[in-house]
């Protein structure tokens, strides 16, 4: 993993569309570099969506975003597709079983990429290191880096709160669900419906007509018992 303060290794990527980027290119420009582990899942997805949604905010600061994974180009085309990305998603397949950009950017582990962010300075430098990113809140993390604004780190009990404008703050959560990820993307979640045995479980609580028309019968004997004796 690479160290604060450290120059960033160089590279030559290509994104979805062909387009070839090299680090040096961006001297000058602050780089939002997150590598994550595969195209199309869910919390993957909701991490793509959040920078998409974001990244008016981030150019406006003079950033760029950059997502990095070892899927193929076809890959990156119909993920960034489906889910209409407005950033590149940079290619670096396994090469003998390692791919040399991500490994050398330290998120390489395990035969997977290892979720990390990096924001980069305009000089080429590590400004910030994000490990065990939640996909959800990093694209808020990164874009309060960025604007100076003081960064709390995301705790188990207690969330705290991270701003994206003055008076719309966001609290974080730990996890991020299917739902969460389909939700981030756009799509429509399914709600629960009853199922058979449910129906039926409710169909047995629910009263009888005979029961009610019992419960009425004995009411109405009872009522007939205590009336006064007829006078003559």
């Amino acid at each position: 993993m690479l160290t604060v303060g450290s120059l960033a290794p160089d590279f030559t990527l290509s994104d979805h569309a062909g387009v070839t980027h090299t680090l040096s290119q961006y001297r000058g420009k602050r780089v939002v570099l997150y590598f994550y582990p595969k195209d199309d899942t869910p919390s993957c997805t909701a991490q793509a969506c959040r920078f998409r949604d974001q990244l008016p905010h981030f150019s406006g600061l003079d950033a760029v975003v950059l997502g990095v994974s070892a899927d193929t180009q076809r890959s990156h085309q119909k993920f960034a597709r489906k889910l209409k990305l407005n950033f590149p998603l940079l290619t670096d397949e396994c090469v003998g079983g390692t791919p040399s950009m991500i490994a050398a950017y330290g998120a390489w582990i395990k035969k997977s990429v290892s979720r990390t962010t990096y924001l980069i300075d305009a000089q080429g430098r590590i400004e910030r290191v994000w490990q065990k990113v939640n996909p959800v809140y990093n694209s808020v993390e990164v874009l309060n880096v960025i604007r100076g604004l003081p960064v709390q780190e995301i705790e188990a009990k207690t969330p705290p709160m991270f701003i994206i404008e003055a008076d719309e703050p966001i609290p974080v959560g730990r996890k991020v669900s299917k739902k969460a990820g389909k939700k981030a993307s756009g799509k429509p979640t399914k709600k629960k419906t009853a199922t058979a045995k449910q129906a039926k479980k409710a169909a047995k609580k629910a009263p009888s007509a005979k029961r009610i028309a019992k419960k009425s019968k004995r009411k109405a004997s009872s009522r007939r018992r205590n009336l006064p004796p007829d006078r003559p």
